[in-house]
């Protein structure tokens, strides 16, 4: 990290400590928006971190976005901050005005017809609790980004692993707020992307937090007299686990810092996205293992953190499409590259940059 992602990072991880507390987390689950949180957010301007000054935001770099992103991750916000970013980022990569309102994403099956958005969309993060859903539509090779308001749409609540709202959209003939055609060459498959990105690094945080919780845990729990933690076999338990949270932190923090670089997803930021996320699974499913094992029943206790952590994993790990889906997009994209340009490629591919 830079100086300015370290003070934002900071920043973030400051307001989190404070108000997404495990009560606060188990309230929200239940259907109680944290509008302590959510306003300490705003206040910040960590909601608007992606948007530069122009669009309406604050003109923060991406790392710093990636920041908070991360620190959002750790602390299992129980806000669509995360979904916010994503969707001003998606607002000016169009040229278009961002609020700084509650806003998610919608990724389905949608089309324009005079300016009205048609169709639906599954498993729409936090849905229920934005105020504007934006989405790329693309129409005989041609993308826009549209913005609709929330209160227009119809909406089926439902939530995933971790309790948090994901829910389906019907878009009928809704009216659109704002429309505008998105530079870069963006397209879905660029959206897709940079939300399987933005899971990675959620997670990476997460399991960092779930790391040092196991930790903790392991030197106070005692056990025929001494901390668990002094066992051997325990021991090499979280050494692999610590493994884990470092590759995984290595693949989306690579990743992330080659999307800062480029003006926009290019082939190569793509290679680095399938491969953060093919790592994903893996450290989410040894890690979270290690973890319950180390803790036992009372990581699944209602009062505890760690299982805010652990299903909020278990849900992203799947989101923007599972490890077999990008695994299997990253072997043809290895396979095109023919055996006399594998090892070239995989040992040039920074510089290259």
């Amino acid at each position: 990290m830079t100086d300015s992602d370290n003070i934002i990072f900071d920043t973030a991880s400051r307001i989190f400590a404070d108000l997404s507390t495990p009560e606060v987390i188990n309230e929200a689950e239940a259907g109680t928006w944290p509008e302590a949180l959510w306003q300490a957010i705003s206040e910040s301007g960590l909601n608007l971190t992606w948007v530069p000054e122009e669009n309406g935001g604050i003109g923060a770099s991406m790392l710093d976005g990636f920041a908070v992103i991360k620190a959002a991750g750790a602390a299992a916000a129980p806000v669509p901050l995360v979904e916010t970013l994503f969707a001003g980022w998606l607002l000016a990569q169009a040229g278009l005005q961002v609020s700084g309102e509650t806003a998610t994403v919608a990724i389905g099956e949608l089309s324009l017809t005079d300016g009205k958005l048609s169709g639906s969309a599954m498993g729409v993060p936090y849905a229920r609790n934005t105020k504007q859903i934006v989405a790329l539509v693309e129409t005989a090779g041609k993308a826009q980004v549209v913005q609709v308001a929330t209160e227009q749409c119809e909406l089926r609540e439902q939530t995933n692993l971790a309790g948090e709202p994901a829910d389906t959209i019907t878009f009928n003939a809704v009216n659109v707020a704002q429309m505008g055609e998105p530079g870069n060459d963006l397209n879905g498959e660029s959206v897709d992307a940079m939300g399987a990105l933005i899971r990675c690094v959620q997670a990476a945080g997460a399991l960092s937090t779930a790391l040092e919780l196991t930790i903790e845990y392991s030197m106070e729990r005692v056990q025929f007299g001494r901390a668990i933690g002094k066992f051997q076999a325990l021991q090499h338990s979280i050494a692999a686990f610590a493994g884990e949270v470092a590759a995984i932190n290595a693949a989306a923090d690579a990743a992330a810092e080659v999307v800062a670089r480029a003006p926009s997803i290019d082939h190569e930021a793509w290679i680095e996205i399938a491969t953060a996320k093919t790592r994903l699974e893996e450290a989410v499913n040894n890690g979270a293992a290690v973890a319950h094992q180390v803790h036992g029943a009372m990581g699944f206790t209602y009062e505890h953190r760690l299982h805010h952590l652990t299903r909020r994993l278990w849900s992203w790990r799947d989101e923007f499409g599972s490890d077999v889906i990008w695994a299997r997009r990253l072997g043809e994209e290895v396979l095109s590259w023919g055996a006399d340009e594998l090892w070239p490629r995989i040992t040039a591919v920074t510089d290259a940059r």
